[in-house]
């Protein structure tokens, strides 16, 4: 259930009952991820519950982008909230295994709801 949206360039935010869903994007490299830092800090400090990355139309264009992911999984840490990489791309999960940054930020794909078949 969206309660709330905000629309910042590359970045969607939606208020959810049981935290908030960032949707990112486009690149993450060195000219965007300031932007998407400053953006993600405000929703880190809105309050508690999961903060969900949905990174399925982002792309990490070099090491900044992937920095910025981490950054952001310690930050929420020290908040007492629980960042959730939902949907990467097979390349941003090949990358995170490759640094084996996988076993920190496991990345997520999205809950789909089946609604059963009646007759």
């Amino acid at each position: 259930m969206t309660l709330h949206t905000q629309r910042r360039g590359p970045i969607q935010v939606l208020d959810a009952p049981d935290g908030h869903d960032v949707i990112i994007e486009g690149r993450l490299d060195v000219h965007t991820v300031p932007d998407i830092r400053d953006a993600i800090h405000e929703v880190i400090d809105l309050g508690p519950g999961e903060l969900r990355l949905h990174l399925g139309a982002a792309e990490i264009g070099d090491a900044t982008g992937l920095g910025v992911i981490v950054h952001l999984h310690r930050r929420a840490t020290r908040a007492e909230r629980r960042l959730l990489l939902v949907d990467a791309s097979d390349r941003t999960t090949r990358l995170l295994r490759g640094c084996r940054l996988d076993r920190i930020l496991a990345p997520r794909h999205a809950a789909v709801t089946v609604a059963p078949l009646t007759a």
